[in-house]
Formats: C-alpha cells, structure tokens, sequence
C-alpha cells in the first residue's frame, strides 16, 4: 500500500506516472530497450521533449515571448546561473527563508547584491511587503513559496525591473501570469516530477545579453539553442515530468489543481487552529497551501506524534532543523484523502491526550 506521503521533496508523483514510467524502463515505446537506454537525439526522445515542453506552455499559459528548457543541476545551480547571466552591476532580492538566503549569498560571488527586504527578524515566518524596488538593479529576485518556514507569496509586485522567480516548490499548484517574469525557474522534485531535472521558463529575448564570456554550460542561451540537449538530458525524469504533466492536464490544469490544493490547505489549517495541541508557525495571511509548518504546543511530545502517525501510514512530517516540529507538504499529486487522514491523527492524538 502506498503511503500518505506528505515529503518536502523529493515529493509524491502521481499514481499514473509512476506505473507508466515502470513500464518504460523496460521497454519504452516499443524500442526493445528501457528510456534509461535510448539516445537523447533519437525520434523517441525528441518526442518526449516536444511533449513536455508543449504541456508546460499549454498548462501555464506561457505567451509566445518566452520559450522553456530542462537543466540539469537543481535550483541550486540556478542560484549562480542566474547572477552570471543578469548581473552586471546590481541585483535586487528579497530575502524570504533558507532558499533566498542561498540565493542571495550565491549572487554575492558574482556581483553587488542589495537585499530591499527580509523576514530573518522572525525566522522567515511571513512574506516581506512594503518595500520599493530600485530602478537602477538589474533584476529583482523573489521566491514565489518558501519550502522550509512555510510562506508563500500571493501578489506578486510589479517591477520596474526584470523579475526573476525561484517557483520550485509551487509551480503548477496555482495560475501565475508568466509575462511577468523574465525568468522562472524550479527543481522539478516536488509539483512537476523527479529530482535530476530543473523547468526553466525564459523570456526570449532576454537571453545572451549577459555581455559575459560564459561557460557555455552556464550560459542559458546556448540551451536556448540547442533545445535542451546541449549535453545529454536527464532523460527519464524529463519522460516522468511529461507523464505527470499528462495528469494534471487530466486533472483539469492548473486551475482545476488549485481547486483541489485549496481544499487540502483549508482542511489542514482549520484543525491546526482549532485543535489545542498544535499551533501553525507562518502568518496567516502568508502560509503556503504548499509546505504547512506546524508545532505541538508541547515538544516533548513530537515523537509520540510522530509514532501515531507512522502507524497511519503517514510519512515525511518531521519539520526541518531550522524551524522545528513538523511540515506537512501537500503538492499537487497528494491526494485530499491523506489530509483527511492527518487531521484524523491530529483529532485523535488531541482525544488522547486530553
């Protein structure tokens, strides 16, 4: 039986992806070998990528200014590709937990980075507001969900500058205006497929104005080019991402997901603030229907929780070492079943204790 797997990421997939993904890595599309083995410049793979670029566009609405791309590297890789790509005198960013800081300290190897906001003064527990963004930076970049505290933006600024986007951990959960951005990038690991692959989405005409003598690995203008096989792809998590792309188009998209994602969050949250045990670590106004960190009011108590879970069949709950307790990750493939199942343990665990 499959678990009710609420992990940060690697994250759950779709039932549908995972078994036609089993059948492939035998026999892929009646070649005689598995997709681990075919040639990422055969016709079958061509076919793949053409798929799974044409979904991303279609379920994201990506206007004819943009263009995507598979990297490999993660969004970690992204967090320097980006400074070396758009940084030449300034960039902007704001500072919204333990990814941005990353991101921040990366762009500081490259170039002048000016930090116009931040939450560090109370463990990233909210999305910072108010600020201005200079007219004189490069870019402005902005993390659209914050995995580790929880957070997650809901308006997105407009920008008298190019915005860049880390969307690792909520791309596809929602309706985002793409023509926003000048680049989105996100690890595919928790809403699109497995890890090995990063979704790049970025404006066409933004690419190679860098003025730089690249590497070409790190230039995104050489994988503009070469459709994302400049060098050899990660084949089989680009073949998972189209499978899981397949069904959330049968899902209904990305609106119908939100529909589903809404549920989930609600249901979860009611009982955290409802519930005399618990208490929820992020703002309300800024929790992520995503990544839900949660505490129990008592902490000498965690591991019983934890044990009771366990025997539900619940995994991947244990918070991360910065902010504690627990986090509930509930990407698009985690179905409202297993949220009913958790705050079935929550109630219960509540009843015992009482």
């Amino acid at each position: 039986m499959r678990k009710h797997n609420f992990g940060a990421g690697p994250g759950i997939l779709p039932e549908s992806a995972v078994r036609k993904t089993q059948e492939a890595l035998l026999d892929f599309n009646g070649t005689g070998m598995g997709v681990m083995e075919i040639s990422h410049r055969s016709k079958d793979f061509d076919a793949v990528l053409s798929k799974a670029k044409l979904l991303v566009k279609e379920l994201l609405h990506v206007p004819d200014s943009h263009d995507v791309i598979f990297l490999q590297g993660g969004a970690s890789q992204q967090f320097a590709m980006v400074p070396m790509n758009f940084l030449k005198t300034k960039a902007a960013y704001i500072e919204q937990g333990t990814w941005s800081s990353k991101a921040i300290k990366e762009a500081k190897n490259i170039g002048e980075v000016v930090v116009i906001a931040s939450s560090k003064d109370k463990n990233f527990s909210y999305q910072p507001t108010g600020y201005s963004i200079p007219k004189d930076v490069d870019y402005l970049h902005i993390c659209s969900n914050e995995t580790i505290h929880g957070t997650q933006v809901k308006n997105f600024p407009d920008s008298p500058v190019p915005v860049i986007c880390d969307m690792s951990s909520d791309i596809f959960s929602r309706p985002v205006d793409i023509s926003k951005f000048d680049l989105i990038y996100a690890g595919a690991q928790k809403n699109m497929g497995p890890a090995g692959v990063t979704l790049v989405i970025l404006k066409k005409d933004a690419a190679g104005k860098h003025g730089k003598k690249l590497p070409a690995i790190f230039d995104y203008k050489t994988h503009l080019d070469n459709n994302s096989v400049y060098n050899t792809p990660p084949v089989i998590s680009i073949l998972v991402c189209m499978y899981t792309l397949e069904w959330l188009k049968s899902m209904g998209g990305v609106d119908g997901i939100q529909k589903v994602n809404s549920q989930k969050a609600t249901l979860f949250y009611n009982e955290v603030d409802s519930n005399p045990m618990f208490t929820g670590t992020a703002e309300k106004n800024d929790r992520s229907p995503m990544n839900a960190c949660f505490l129990l009011k008592d902490p000498a108590l965690d591991e019983e929780f934890l044990n009771l879970t366990k025997k539900a069949g619940i995994v991947g709950i244990k918070g991360h070492r910065s902010v504690g307790g627990f986090r509930a990750s509930m990407y698009n493939a985690l179905p409202l079943e297993s949220v009913k199942v958790l705050v079935n343990a929550m109630k219960e665990f509540a009843n015992v204790k009482a």
